[in-house]
């Protein structure tokens, strides 16, 4: 492993900061969110199709307010301050639907959470271009989500056990898995710290006077330099694709196992072995895109997704979804790492905010179709298992468009 540096180092450490807040958006938050509307006699089918329209309302308005964001962030001392407001809203947000008992009440509370954690990643990826150069972007990036991995499992277990043990502590069960959510919250928060910290901005515009339009001039412009750029614009539709299954099979696992009878406990597990499988293959992804290109790996990557969403199709037993849980590990940390930091590479580093609020948007509104393309085949056919195996289509798409990227490779 390389020697990073503090900035490096406090960048990778965020990463462990809020992929905790995710994990239990993966993993306990569903299930708990199942819980409520369950008791409030919501059926099974629809609490899927309200979870899923949940997710794509929070990235769907990002979606739309991604390159404006980005286009304020490029300018001087901007990044770092936009970051803040956003972590906050999300911040308290959590804490928020942690205490709600009404399951809207938690649905509209989870809306505006997962809408400021997205804000915050616009920022947060940029800031790669910050922290470090193309050489080592690769290994960076990586780093960042390997250790999100494993780092975002200790707050997690420590939550699992409080929930599991809640008798033995003389917990109730509802407020052992609100002070799991709470300690989750409160590690996010003090693991920003060092980004705060030590991260500067040090790829900039300067300030111009009547900066909101100046923002928005400068996100037509963006617009078409990206379709001057073929291999940019190639990308990021490619991007826009395969991210859509990836997003999808995170952010719905859970909802959809237990929608098929999958074990609250098993999935709990599954779902954590996900994360320590995920970090070494996280790891290796840096020699495998040195060895045979980055976007050849990508490519491999993206074709082991579709076949989990064959699998998943299929899926009953929870030895499957314990199967599901490793091959989503294999794949995820390579492909997130790696699409980001690709992208780092491409783009010009003054403008890696607007950039990124571009590559965000096309992110935001693929995580906005995938989950509603769920959410309709669970209110459409009475079941998600459909709008699983339609996630294979995004796949190929974006693996053929990954070769038109590879046309303009020099």
């Amino acid at each position: 492993m390389m020697k990073l540096t503090k900035e490096e180092k406090s960048w990778v450490m965020y990463d462990v900061a809020n992929s905790a807040f995710i994990l239990i958006v993966t993993a306990t938050i569903p299930i708990y969110f199942r819980t409520l509307a369950t008791d409030a006699g919501v059926s099974e089918n629809i609490i899927s199709a309200w979870w899923g329209t949940a997710t794509s309302i929070s990235l769907f308005i990002l979606a739309f307010m991604s390159p404006f964001l980005g286009a304020l962030g490029d300018y001087k001392g901007m990044k770092k301050r936009l970051f803040t407001i956003f972590l906050l809203i999300a911040v308290v947000s959590a804490f928020g639907f942690t205490f709600a008992n009404d399951w809207q009440v938690f649905i509209a509370l989870y809306i505006v959470a997962r809408l400021g954690y997205s804000a915050c990643n616009i920022f947060y990826d940029s800031m790669l271009v910050d922290v470090t150069t193309n050489e080592r972007m690769d290994a960076i990036s990586s780093y960042g989500y390997a250790y999100g991995y494993v780092g975002s499992t200790i707050p997690f277990i420590i939550g699992v056990v409080l929930i599991f043990m809640n008798e033995s502590l003389g917990l109730s069960a509802d407020f052992a898995v609100k002070l799991s959510f709470i300690i989750v919250i409160a590690w996010w928060l003090i693991l920003s710290i060092p980004l705060l910290k030590n991260v500067k901005q040090t790829h900039y515009l300067e300030h111009q006077p009547q900066l909101l339009k100046t923002s928005v001039s400068r996100v037509i412009n963006t617009i078409k330099d990206i379709r001057k750029n073929p291999k940019i614009m190639y990308y990021i539709f490619a991007y826009f694709f395969y991210i859509d299954g990836v997003y999808t099979i995170i952010s719905m696992a859970t909802t959809y196992g237990g929608e098929v009878g999958i074990d609250d406990t098993q999935m709990l597990l599954a779902l954590l072995l996900t994360q320590f499988v995920a970090f070494p293959f996280a790891i290796f992804s840096i020699s495998f895109a040195k060895k045979y290109g980055v976007l050849n790996v990508i490519k491999k990557f993206v074709l082991l997704y579709a076949v989990i969403a064959v699998f998943g199709f299929f899926l009953e037993h929870a030895w499957q979804f314990w199967t599901l849980a490793i091959m989503i590990g294999i794949a995820q940390g390579g492909i997130q790492s790696l699409s980001r930091s690709y992208f780092g590479q491409i783009i010009p580093k003054e403008k890696s905010n607007e950039y990124f609020g571009f590559f965000d948007i096309f992110g935001k509104f693929a995580d906005f179709m995938g989950p509603l393309i769920i959410a309709l085949s669970s209110i459409m056919l009475g079941e998600s298992r459909y709008g699983v195996l339609l996630l294979v289509v995004l796949f190929i798409v974006g693996y053929v468009l990954l070769g038109k990227v590879q046309q303009y490779e020099e």
